[in-house]
């Protein structure tokens, strides 16, 4: 009798997720257990309100595409990230089309993604990355303009009363999109609960984990609205846990794991409570970072649909936490100091210095230096129609480096045991937006046998058409690409 080969995946957010969608899609036969120590699927960096990352398409990220010194821009990540995220909305096409994803509002709406600046040197820095961007399929339809009059027909509400009379110029690309994930993430789930072999065990914390005689993982689970210990053997562990993946990897105890650590930083966001303002903004609008701080605390002007109702975001403003998860501990990055990682954590700090002075000049802002930031974007801001909400938190990535000592590096990065038979995600932005193309890298380093056969890779061009393909250099695979899951997404 053939074995059914089995899964724990750790983390019940949308990485878990997908790649329990894309095993079962490929392997129906296989066992699934998915563990999650809070009692909500998304609940932490998956879930919307937590989660900055809303659609990541490299339209108006504009540290995605660095200057060279030479004054040239460097486009090559936008590109991977506009293609991996084309990726992403194949895979939710096709669940739409095979009516696994049904839910009451949709998960993805289309909203302009724009980029503005001002300023002699950003002007012509957003120029030059335009000029850049648009001889590919993926940027061809953005829009540049440094009239402040067309850009008042596209965001009004950040034009109003803006006195200054520097140069300023926009980008704007239609196409662009505002994503759920929490909403995303909990459809997955719920159509993965229907499927045989699949077990969702909410309040369920891993506490340990480790390699039985037999080749298997053995992993020490407590149920924790029982207070009862459970165990459980498997052939294969993907953690996705967010900022807790580190603590359980640590426990692994895989040498591909050492020399990693994580530092922590939260994020806070100023909402909009008044209607008439919110309907006054549609686009999602981001600006220049300012300078040491990290890429995630880009500023931005954010239209979300969540569930059906508009809501109008500012921020981020960076904060920091001991905590790993929102829903975390206050020892979560003192106990990961470890022999292993603990020069690699003290190398990036010295590394840093920009970054953590950045830090702590964001904690200690009052709120009417936050809001004075508000008014740069949003002239005619009135304190009274804003409110302070903090989202979730997200760990940078601090790595083991030859020549420093320790890099702290940003955006997402796989670990993955020499066996084969462990994997976990580590990092944090684009995250969420290119989840399927990461998700598929972690199936190639696990089950590289499996993703070379033929009857998957057949299996795999049905639901993701250009799997194997690249939507960078093929120009009319990219337009007709967009052109379909446009249509099936209802996006148009």
């Amino acid at each position: 009798m053939k074995i059914q080969p089995t899964f724990a995946l750790i983390g019940a957010g949308i990485m878990s997720a997908t790649l329990g969608v894309l095993i079962k899609k490929l392997m129906p036969e296989a066992r699934i257990t998915i563990f999650e120590r809070l009692n909500r699927v998304a609940a932490e960096s998956s879930d919307a309100w937590n989660n900055a990352g809303t659609g990541h398409s490299a339209f108006c990220e504009l540290n995605y595409t660095p200057q060279r010194s030479n004054g040239s821009v460097d486009i090559s990540k936008a590109l991977k990230i506009a293609s991996e995220f084309e990726t992403s909305k194949q895979l939710w096409a096709y669940l739409v089309e095979e009516g696994d994803i049904v839910g009451q509002y949709p998960f993805i709406n289309d909203i302009p993604h724009m980029s503005l600046v001002w300023g002699q040197d950003n002007v012509d820095f957003l120029c030059e990355r335009h000029t850049a961007m648009i001889p590919h399929a993926l940027f061809e339809d953005m829009q540049y303009t440094e009239d402040p009059d067309i850009i008042k027909s596209w965001i009004p509400l950040m034009m109003d009363g803006r006195q200054d009379k520097e140069p300023i110029a926009a980008t704007r690309m239609e196409i662009g999109t505002d994503v759920n994930f929490g909403a995303l993430t909990r459809e997955m789930v719920a159509h993965l609960e229907l499927l045989d072999g699949v077990d969702i065990l909410l309040g369920h914390e891993v506490q340990d984990l480790r390699k039985d005689k037999g080749g298997y993982w053995e992993i020490e689970v407590r149920n924790l609205e029982e207070d009862l210990d459970v165990t459980l053997n498997v052939q294969y562990v993907f953690i996705g846990a967010g900022g807790g993946t580190l603590t359980l990897l640590d426990k692994a105890d895989i040498p591909e794991a050492r020399g990693y650590g994580g530092f922590p930083v939260s994020g806070q966001f100023l909402r909009c409570t008044n209607p008439s303002v919110i309907l006054q903004h549609e686009a999602k609008v981001y600006g220049k970072a300012s300078v040491g701080s990290p890429p995630m605390s880009v500023p931005h002007l954010d239209t979300r649909i969540l569930d059906g109702e508009r809501s109008l975001l500012f921020g981020p403003y960076a904060g920091f936490s001991t905590k790993f998860l929102k829903n975390g501990s206050y020892f979560d990055l003192p106990l990961s100091i470890e022999m292993h990682n603990v020069w690699p954590m003290l190398s990036a700090g010295m590394h840093n210095i920009a970054l953590t002075k950045y830090l702590i000049k964001q904690v200690i802002q009052s709120p009417e230096d936050r809001f004075e930031y508000l008014k740069n974007y949003v002239p005619t801001a009135h304190a009274e129609d804003w409110e302070l909400t903090t989202a979730g938190q997200r760990v940078q990535i601090i790595k083991k480096d030859s020549e420093e000592g320790g890099v702290l590096k940003f955006g997402t990065e796989v670990v993955c045991a020499a066996d084969r038979s462990l994997s976990a995600l580590l990092g944090a932005s684009p995250g969420a937006s290119t989840s399927v193309s990461i998700m598929l890298d972690v199936l190639m380093k696990m089950l590289p046998e499996y993703m070379t056969s033929d009857s998957w890779q057949k299996k795999l061009r049905r639901i993701i058409p250009t799997y194997s393909k690249s939507l960078i250099s093929e120009t009319e695979l990219a337009r007709q690409t967009r052109e379909r899951t446009t249509k099936i997404l209802k996006l148009e």
